[in-house]
């Protein structure tokens, strides 16, 4: 899709998740990768440019969700597929691949709707004791 082709919202929601510190991805209504920033590709340990966009099921093969024991999760159940199934925020924890290694996330996931239109969803993330030593 052209920058043009773009809805508003997703356009907008790119430019506000580019300038978080705060890793943060975007999707489509079916989940496919449209984007995530410098601040996610950090904990990745590659820039979107390498990446680019990818399928929800290839994305979710390469960097999570998975389990304690690093199976693939059911995305359904988790924030993503809740925002994008339901239409509300929704927040939880799981396994992610960070720069190589599998380590415990928070996320939480935003809807993104127009009046009468679902664009996708915002999910911004960030490692578990990265969390805890920046609260106390």
């Amino acid at each position: 899709m052209s920058e043009p082709d773009k809805p508003l919202l997703l356009i907008q929601a790119r430019n506000l998740i580019t300038n978080l510190a705060l890793p943060a991805f975007l999707t489509d209504p079916d989940g496919a990768l449209l984007f995530f920033n410098d601040a996610a590709a950090a904990q990745l340990g590659r820039p979107f440019e390498e990446v680019g966009r990818l399928p929800r099921e290839e994305w979710a093969r390469e960097f999570g969700p998975y389990d304690d024991d690093g199976r693939p999760l059911a995305a359904d159940e988790l924030p993503l597929g809740r925002a994008l199934l339901e239409g509300r925020p929704a927040q939880g924890r799981f396994r992610a691949r960070l720069d190589g290694e599998l380590r415990e996330v928070e996320v939480s996931a935003l809807p993104l709707l127009e009046p009468g239109y679902f664009e996708g969803a915002l999910l911004a993330f960030w490692p578990v004791e990265d969390a805890a030593t920046t609260t106390g």
